[in-house]
This record gives C-alpha cells, sequence and structure tokens, in this order.
C-alpha cells in the first residue's frame, strides 16, 4: 500500500511558519507538517492526522468540506491536494 500525501501551496512564510512554529510543529517529526520549499507545504497521513486535531481558530487548522481538504491560516484557506 502507497503513502499518501497531500500538498498545498501557500506560499514561503506560511510554509515556514506551519513546519517550524505552527503547534504541531512541536510535535515528534513524523506528526509534523514539512516545508518543501518553493512556498509549498508536504502532509503524510500523520501529520495531517495531528493538523486536523487543531481547533478551527488555530494556524495550520485542517477542513474537510464541500470545498475539499484545505489547511487555514488566518482568514485563508489553502487547497491540500493530494499527491499519490
Amino acid at each position: 500500500m502507497r503513502a499518501q500525501n497531500w500538498v498545498a501551496d501557500v506560499g514561503s512564510d506560511n510554509a515556514a511558519y506551519l513546519a517550524t512554529r505552527s503547534r504541531t510543529a512541536v510535535l515528534a517529526s513524523e506528526y509534523r507538517p514539512r516545508d518543501l520549499g518553493d512556498g509549498r507545504v508536504g502532509y503524510d497521513e500523520r501529520s495531517l492526522g495531528a493538523a486536523r486535531e487543531l481547533s478551527e481558530e488555530e494556524e495550520g487548522a485542517i477542513t474537510d468540506d464541500g470545498e475539499g481538504l484545505r489547511v487555514w491560516i488566518g482568514d485563508d484557506a489553502f487547497d491540500l491536494v493530494e499527491q499519490g
């Protein structure tokens, strides 16, 4: 079974923030989002699960609704796209 990964284009400052200063960034490495460079942030199944535990008011919260899977930073939502 192949691991699932998701990527969002959030901008370089937001990618760095999510990977190093968000609440999930202080967890064990397997639960942290990764700054992929070029303004992209990546999640695997474990890091996505950890981010789903954040409340909607927290930076890096994940929602999955009619708009699709998204990561939130402030009032901005960024689409997460599955990368096989």
